[in-house]
């Protein structure tokens, strides 16, 4: 096979160890050599000038977690360029993995440009998605909180959430605060619930009676304390986030025309793809990392299985959820298109479709610089009046009727 890069290194990271393999091949014979390096920054230092006194121009790296980003940011110069590897497409024969293995194998991968390099974003755009990813995260402790809370009120025997949509809002937190500090008269507590709740006063007296014990009220303390931080925390990040919006504050605009899109949305979408398209050659390319498309999986002849892989889940995640909340959207091609599909592959694959249309439309949005225009409901059936005609032929006949087209004489005024 034809060498691309004949000078080149490859590197197996791990949390306290890197083993680096450089292989020169500008000869007939090919050189190699391995050198191991703890992770500290001294020690990845001491590697980059290794790579530099041999000239490599090429550094491929193979990782999982998060063990990769500082030896990222530590050999990252305008003299080499890197590539990082997913583990899952640069596997070695099974049996012989060790960690020297793992670099030589790598190493010569590289040289013949067999690695396809994962995207990394640049530093803004992974700051911004560090922060949007903890967000989340905050988020669902709040919720499993709220599990929390409720699963101690039905131990109480209190029926909070039969009456209250959301037992975090504010007839719910006066009621939660007031058992904190001891209130147990369901008439006291029933005062705090707001006249505009829709159940009857009699169910909600009946709601708030039960039997709270003081070990209650301490586990409802302690985790509306930590609802509360957390809620603190996420005010913070969102705060953050607006303060580093600067280059992606146009994006964030032209994503949150297209229905479903919210800001926060817009924002986490562009904290996973970055505002730049150039790195994803086309929208295929992007569907595709986002794992949004079916697999390739094709054995003499026949199709084994089209299922989505993971691909980047917190983006599809992202991608579904807006989804969803664009089909509730009448008269739009994005509701359309997902009627249209539900009836043939199911709700669940009809939604990962929108999700693909909306991420292509996406794609092709950040490239252009312009807003999203609607195709309409009737974008997807506008196939030729003939051909229409004859399905709606075959549909009556199927039904059990004779039918007979005749095209219409225009009419002359």
């Amino acid at each position: 096979m034809e060498v691309l890069y004949p000078r080149c290194a490859a590197l197996d990271v791990h949390k306290d160890t890197v083993v680096a393999a450089i292989r020169l091949a500008e000869s007939s014979e090919v050189q190699r050599e391995v050198r191991t390096f703890a992770t500290t920054t001294t020690a990845l230092l001491d590697l980059s000038a290794w790579l530099d006194e041999h000239a490599c121009t090429h550094v491929a790296m193979e990782a999982t977690g998060i063990y990769w980003r500082p030896v990222w940011q530590v050999l990252d110069a305008d003299s080499r360029t890197l590539i990082l590897a997913n583990a899952a497409h640069v596997k070695n024969v099974p049996g012989r993995k060790t960690d020297v293995a793992d670099a030589v194998w790598l190493s010569d991968l590289l040289a013949h440009g067999l690695i396809r390099a994962s995207f990394v974003p640049e530093a803004q755009t992974q700051a911004m998605r560090d922060l949007l990813r903890t967000r989340k995260q905050l988020v669902r402790e709040q919720a499993s909180h709220v599990q929390r809370i409720q699963k101690t009120l039905e131990e109480a025997n209190l029926k909070l959430a039969s009456v209250l949509t959301d037992i975090m809002g504010q007839s719910g937190r006066a009621v939660l605060d007031a058992l904190v500090k001891g209130e147990r008269d369901p008439a006291g507590l029933q005062a705090l619930v707001s006249p505009r709740v829709k159940a009857a006063p009699e169910a909600i007296r009946a709601a708030l009676t039960g039997r709270i014990g003081d070990h209650h009220r301490f586990l409802l303390g302690v985790h509306l304390r930590q609802y509360d931080g957390l809620g603190r925390a996420i005010a913070e990040i969102d705060a953050q986030v607006e303060r580093d919006l600067g280059p992606f504050r146009e994006a964030v605009k032209l994503l949150v025309t297209i229905p479903g899109i919210s800001d926060l949305t817009a924002q986490v979408i562009l904290s996973e793809i970055g505002p730049d398209m150039s790195r994803f050659p086309t929208a295929g390319h992007l569907i595709s990392w986002a794992g949004l498309c079916p697999r390739n999986d094709e054995s003499a002849g026949k199709r084994r299985s089209t299922r989505l892989r993971k691909g980047a889940p917190w983006l599809k995640t992202a991608l579904v959820q807006a989804a969803w909340a664009g089909v509730r959207k009448k008269a739009s091609y994005i509701r359309a298109q997902f009627q249209r599909l539900r009836g043939r592959r199911g709700p669940k694959k009809a939604i990962c479709a929108v999700a693909a249309s909306m991420l292509t439309a996406i794609y092709h949005m950040l490239k252009a610089g312009t807003a999203y225009v609607d195709p309409g409901p009737d974008h997807g059936r506008k196939a030729a009046p003939t051909i229409r005609a004859k399905a709606l032929v075959r549909q009556i006949e199927r039904l059990g009727f004779a039918c007979e087209i005749k095209p219409v004489e225009p009419v002359s005024i």
